[in-house]
C-alpha cells in the first residue's frame, strides 16, 4: 500500500490476526454454548428421525426439499435453507441496484436467478424420481446431490435460459443421483466410508459426463469465447486469462470464466470473517456472506427449537459448527496469499467435506473437531486447485472440487482412525 510505514503495517497485521483469532474463538465458543443448553430445551418441532420417516407426506417432503439445500453443509435444516435463499435474493437484489450486498453471487456471472431455478428444479426432479429409496430403506438417501453440482455449474458455464437452466437439470438429476444412491449404498456403506465420499464422488463423476455432452447437445449455446471482468475491474476490461474468441459455434471458454471472481481482498479482519461466511455456502454457488450468515442463523434455531431436528439427529451440530467456522478460519488466513494474487481460491471445500465428517465420525470429541479443522483447511485446498487447473475449459472445476472432497474425506478420516484419542 502506498505510503505505508513498516508501523503501520504491523498495527494492520495485528488487528487482522487479533481479528482473526477473535472470529475463531468466538464460533468455538458458539458452538459449546448450543451444546451446554441442548438438554434444558423444549421440543418445539418433530425430530429428524420422525419426519424423515413420513417422507411420502406432501408436509415432511417439503420439510425434507428444504433440508436437502442445505446437506452439502450436513446440517438438514428446513430453516436454514429457506433463509440461505432469502440471505443469496436479498444481495442479489443489492447488487441489481448498485448496492454492494457482499461477495459476488453466482462465480459473478449475475446469473443467479437461473442457477436457483435450475437447482432448485434439480432437487424437485430428483426427489420425485429418485424419492422412493428413502421410505424403501428406510435410512438417509442422498437426494440433494443435483443441488449443489451438475445444474448451478452448467448454468454458470453457459449462461442464462430455459434451455440452459432445464438441461443442467436433468443431466443432474439422470446422472448424478443414481450415480450417488449406487455409491453410498453398496460402496461407502458396506465398507464403512463416509457417506460424503460417494456423493461427492458422483457430483465429480456425473459433472465430467454432464459437461462433455453438453458440448455435442444441439439446443445448448456455444460458451463463450471471453470471460467477464471482475466485479473490481474497471468498466469494460477483461482479465489476462481471457484471449480473443474463438470462431466455431462451440469455442472453449478460458478457465477463468468458470472461476468465482470476487473482488481484490485487503485481507483485514472484516474481509476474513465475511470470507468465512462466504464460504459456507460456496459449494451452492451462492458464496455470499449473507446467504451464509442466513444458513448458519436459521440452522442455530432450528437447533434451538429441537436439537434432534438437525444434523440427522445426531445432536453433534454444535460441534460440527465449531469445526467448520474454525476451517473456514484457518483455511482463509492460511491461504490468504493465494487469494491476494489470483481474486479467488478454494478455501470452501473442507467446509464441506472433510471437516464434518470428521466431527460425524468419531463423534464430536475435540480431538476430532481440531484435527477435522486443521487438515482440512491444509489439505484440501491447494489439491482442488492444482486439479481445477488441469482440467480443460468445457469443463467447470466443479468437478475438481468435489474430487478434492471424496479424496480428502477417504483418506483424512479413516487415517486419523489409527491415531491415539479417536
Amino acid at each position: 500500500m502506498a505510503g505505508e510505514t513498516a508501523l503501520d503495517r504491523r498495527a494492520r497485521d495485528t488487528a487482522r490476526w487479533v481479528g482473526v483469532a477473535t472470529a475463531a474463538v468466538a464460533g468455538v465458543l458458539a458452538g459449546w454454548c448450543l451444546k451446554a443448553v441442548e438438554t434444558r430445551l423444549p421440543a418445539l418441532i418433530p425430530d429428524y428421525s420422525l419426519w424423515s420417516l413420513d417422507y411420502p407426506h406432501p408436509r415432511w417432503l417439503l420439510w425434507w426439499l428444504l433440508g436437502d439445500t442445505t446437506e452439502a453443509t450436513l446440517y438438514k435444516s428446513a430453516l436454514g435453507g429457506l433463509l440461505m435463499v432469502c440471505g443469496a435474493a436479498f444481495a442479489h437484489a443489492g447488487a441489481r441496484k448498485g448496492r454492494a450486498r457482499g461477495f459476488p453471487l453466482a462465480c459473478a456471472t449475475g446469473q443467479w436467478p437461473w442457477v436457483a431455478v435450475s437447482a432448485g428444479l434439480a432437487l424437485v426432479l430428483s426427489n420425485l424420481v429418485w424419492g422412493w429409496t428413502l421410505p424403501a430403506s428406510g435410512t438417509w438417501q442422498p437426494t440433494f446431490a443435483p443441488f449443489v453440482s451438475v445444474p448451478p455449474a452448467v448454468v454458470v458455464l453457459y449462461g442464462r435460459g430455459w434451455r440452459v437452466a432445464v438441461t443442467g437439470a436433468v443431466l443432474g438429476v439422470v446422472l448424478v443421483t443414481p450415480a450417488a444412491l449406487l455409491l453410498v449404498n453398496e460402496v461407502c456403506v458396506p465398507s464403512g466410508l463416509s457417506p460424503v465420499v460417494g456423493s461427492v464422488t458422483a457430483m465429480s463423476l456425473g459433472g465430467a459426463v454432464a459437461f462433455t455432452l453438453c458440448r455435442v447437445l444441439p439446443w445448448m449455446p456455444a460458451l463463450p469465447a471471453t470471460a467477464p471482468p471482475p466485479p473490481s475491474a474497471p468498466k469494460g476490461s477483461v482479465p489476462p486469462a481471457a484471449g480473443p474468441k474463438t470462431a466455431g459455434p462451440k469455442a472453449s471458454a478460458p478457465k477463468a470464466s468458470v472461476l468465482p471472481a470476487t473482488e481484490a481482498p485487503d485481507q483485514g479482519a472484516a474481509w476474513v470473517v465475511r470470507r468465512a461466511l462466504a464460504d459456507f455456502t460456496e459449494a451452492h454457488f451462492y458464496g455470499n456472506e449473507w446467504a451464509g450468515a442466513g444458513l448458519l442463523l436459521g440452522t442455530v434455531v432450528t437447533f434451538l427449537l429441537n436439537p434432534g431436528a438437525v444434523a440427522y439427529g445426531s445432536g453433534l451440530l454444535p460441534q460440527m459448527m465449531a469445526a467448520q467456522i474454525l476451517a473456514a478460519v484457518c483455511g482463509v488466513v492460511l491461504w490468504r496469499r493465494r487469494w491476494a494474487s489470483a481474486g479467488w481460491y478454494p478455501t470452501f471445500v473442507p467446509i464441506v467435506s472433510v471437516t464434518p465428517a470428521t466431527v460425524l465420525t468419531y463423534g464430536g470429541s475435540p480431538a476430532s473437531i481440531a484435527a477435522g479443522a486443521a487438515l482440512g483447511a491444509l489439505a484440501a485446498p491447494p489439491l482442488a486447485a492444482a486439479l481445477a487447473r488441469s482440467l480443460p475449459a468445457h469443463i467447470h472445476p466443479m468437478v475438481a472440487y468435489t474430487a478434492t472432497m471424496a479424496v480428502c474425506t477417504a483418506t483424512i478420516v479413516p487415517l486419523l482412525g489409527l491415531c491415539p484419542g479417536f
